[in-house]
């Protein structure tokens, strides 16, 4: 009877049903993970959480011969495993599992930062959570955006919670770090829980269109498709917060709109979450001209690394000017990324440190 009970679960768990306690069935909707939770009955305590991984090789989660699986068991003691191809399923008290729950989303997202997972990983995990949630900031730490297939996006680093805290208190704020330290990634995902929260009517990106220096030459197309390659990396963090069908849906009807920063002149944005990305090739007048189209009940975010500049050399960037003229005006905060906060993969770290030596070097010897 109880292997029966136990298959059933497996095969409706993917149609949003739930079986309740007095074995009545009921239809629900699922809005994150693919998941069932089961209480067999009111005299056993005992409670089931079904996860499904079909987005993950259990392998990658659980190691080869299920080593991670034994080092989750170690850290969890009190708690039962099953893995059956992409089916995780957790047996125990209700609140171990969800403390175990939160534990593997962040298990999750490492696997997804570093594309990597052994036991000295996920013990480091413990710790690490252990002690953010002694200094658990709630406005920081909370989910932005549940994004597309049951991903969850939050700041990951101190200077990404940083740059949540400050968006909350000021209308203006500059972040500035190297590639990959997530920062537009973090301001698109702000945009997109402002908008999903109807704190805005539209969301606006916009970037210079400068080649990274390269002569892509003349792009055929129409406008749009000429000016798209300079807007992939906007289209790209879109993707991973909205379905498809939504955001082309945003696209069309203007709620989203991407655009060269040239496009931004003469208009007031208003009601809107504008994030300039790139601002590090935008020149003094460029930015000046963004930052005044700041209309009634909106937010604006400036992103860019000053280390990675593609103006002409005549040109000054107004990025860097901005860090020396608004750094003390209210309203407006300086958010400052650094290597630590890199997301990409671990080699991306190495390569900036090197990078930065050079540049440290050459302006020593000036």
């Amino acid at each position: 009877m109880i292997q029966v009970r136990t298959e059933l679960i497996i095969a409706i768990c993917y149609t949003s049903i739930i079986i309740g306690k007095d074995n009545s069935f009921k239809k629900s909707t699922i809005y994150f993970k693919k998941n069932v939770t089961f209480v067999p009955n009111k005299d056993n305590k005992m409670a089931e959480k079904i996860l499904s991984l079909e987005h993950y090789s259990p392998v990658d989660i659980f190691g080869v011969n299920d080593i991670n699986l034994r080092t989750m068991k170690e850290l969890f003691p009190d708690l039962k495993f099953v893995v059956r191809g992409e089916i995780f399923k957790i047996i125990g008290d209700e609140k171990d599992i969800n403390t175990f729950e939160n534990y593997f989303d962040v298990v999750l997202m490492h696997y997804e930062k570093f594309n990597k997972l052994n036991p000295n990983n996920l013990k480091g995990l413990m710790s690490e959570i252990a002690e953010a949630y002694s200094k658990k900031s709630a406005t920081a730490d909370e989910v932005l955006v549940h994004g597309t297939n049951g991903k969850i996006i939050r700041a990951l680093t101190i200077n990404q919670r940083r740059m949540v805290e400050s968006s909350m208190k000021n209308d203006l704020v500059f972040a500035i770090g190297p590639a990959g330290s997530g920062k537009t990634y973090t301001a698109v995902a702000l945009a997109v829980r402002a908008l999903k929260n109807k704190e805005v009517r539209k969301i606006i990106l916009a970037r210079p269109a400068v080649e990274a220096g390269e002569s892509l030459g003349f792009l055929p197309g129409d406008m749009k498709e000429k000016l798209d390659p300079y807007m992939m990396p906007l289209y790209d963090a879109l993707r991973d917060m909205l379905p498809a069908v939504k955001l082309q849906k945003y696209l069309e009807d203007g709620t989203i709109e991407i655009a060269p920063l040239a496009f931004m002149r003469g208009r007031t944005l208003n009601n809107a979450y504008a994030i300039l990305d790139e601002a590090q090739n935008a020149t003094s007048s460029q930015l000046k001209m963004f930052l005044t189209r700041m209309g009634a009940y909106s937010k604006f975010i400036v992103t860019g690394d000053i280390t990675q500049i593609d103006l002409p050399k005549k040109h000054t960037s107004g990025l860097k000017q901005a860090k020396d003229l608004l750094n003390n005006i209210k309203g407006v905060d300086f958010i400052f990324l650094s290597g630590k906060d890199v997301v990409r993969h671990s080699l991306v770290v190495r390569i900036i440190e090197a990078y930065q030596k050079v540049e440290d070097n050459s302006q020593g010897k000036k």
